[in-house]
């Protein structure tokens, strides 16, 4: 069965770090919802997380002398940055698609891309 990864590239995360409980169990519910209909359309969330703390993250990039170069934050610039994700398998991708249709009302972006297994 293939296998994919669902994104929320753009998630507020100021927002959600000042969400109340009930506004976070309604991005948990939707979450929750896309994981129903993607069992119902034959497909299965494996795995996935919620991405916190980019005051603690850091990017690595090739640097002088073969060094590692390391900055701090995500490398996306601005409140853009990687939030979370599913890991996700489903023999349809149209089907994943329409699953996934739920999450934009919760994740302002919503990016699906195939997993290559090595």
């Amino acid at each position: 069965m293939p296998h994919y990864v669902v994104l929320f590239p753009a998630d507020n995360e100021p927002e959600w770090e000042a969400a109340t409980e009930a506004e976070r169990q309604v991005t948990f519910d939707t979450d929750f919802e896309f994981g129903q209909r993607l069992a119902a359309r034959g497909g299965k969330v494996t795995g996935g997380a919620g991405l916190t703390d980019s005051k603690h993250a850091r990017t690595l990039r090739p640097g002088a002398d073969s060094d590692a170069l390391v900055t701090e934050g995500p490398f996306r610039p601005g409140a853009e940055q990687l939030t979370g994700f599913f890991l996700v398998t489903c023999d349809d991708y149209d089907a994943l698609v329409e699953a996934a249709e739920v999450l934009v009302k919760v994740h302002p972006v919503v990016e699906i891309r195939p997993v290559n297994e090595f």
